[in-house]
């Protein structure tokens, strides 16, 4: 189950970073261009995903002292 979660989480991220790069290098915003105005529930999943993999890292690294 964690395995999943986190496969899904590190997803989110690469697909917000590649949409970060696109708007950096390009002014394109892909996920406004695809979700409109609902876009920013998609930038919320994106960085709550960030929030599930830093906990995992931190949680892992706790579990590794022990």
């Amino acid at each position: 189950m964690h395995s999943v979660i986190k496969w899904i989480a590190w997803i989110l991220v690469v697909i917000g970073g590649l949409n970060w790069g696109l708007v950096g290098f390009f002014n394109f915003d892909l996920v406004m261009t695809i979700f409109g105005s609902m876009s920013y529930i998609i930038y919320d999943i994106v960085g709550l995903s960030a929030v599930v993999l830093i906990i995992f890292k931190l949680f892992m690294r706790k579990m590794k002292k022990k």
